[in-house]
């Protein structure tokens, strides 16, 4: 397995995870994806969803699993995820972008409006990103939740972002 020898999934590896949403699920609107591959006491992620679309269940080790059905794509697991391993995939927004919902723990904070680079899984640049939303609530515990727009080619690729450099204001 590539994450017991570089710690990052393949495409493969990804696609085997039970919370992972189907083609058929990412093409009608917003939904959760757990790229949790690790088998520790973890469950908040089961805790902050309020319909019910991840279950971890006894024993607390057990991978998260997506009920696709269930998710509305609300985003209240991804900063909830003490592994930020929780995304929002929005296939939907557009003919030829998706919007991604992802976990941010860095300053300074991006701002709506300002154009990132997208980052895969390694931490490459794939694609400049578009920030349309950037929440940092008290309730989140210090993760922010960023969200960004890229073609939709490269969404289920970027998984980080970097801010270029900003113009002081």
């Amino acid at each position: 397995m590539s994450l017991e020898r570089d710690g990052v999934l393949s495409d493969e590896e990804l696609a085997g995870l039970p919370g992972m949403p189907s083609k058929e699920r990412l093409n009608r609107g917003p939904v959760a994806v757990i790229e949790c591959a690790q088998e520790i006491p973890c469950n908040p992620c089961e805790d902050a969803c309020p319909n019910g679309a991840i279950q971890v269940g006894e024993p607390i080790t057990n991978l998260p699993r997506l009920i696709e059905d269930r998710c509305t794509g609300c985003g209240l697991c991804v900063p909830a995820c003490p592994g930020l391993a929780i995304f929002v995939v929005d296939m939907s927004y557009s003919e030829d972008e998706a919007a991604l919902q992802i976990p941010y723990e860095f300053l300074p904070m991006p701002r709506k409006g300002e154009m990132v680079e997208g980052l895969d899984r390694e931490g490459k640049v794939v694609c400049s990103a578009l920030v349309v939303r950037a929440l940092n609530s008290k309730r989140f515990d210090h993760t922010a939740v960023i969200t960004i727009v890229v073609p939709k080619d490269q969404a289920m690729k970027v998984r980080g972002i970097r801010a270029t450099a900003r113009s002081p204001l």
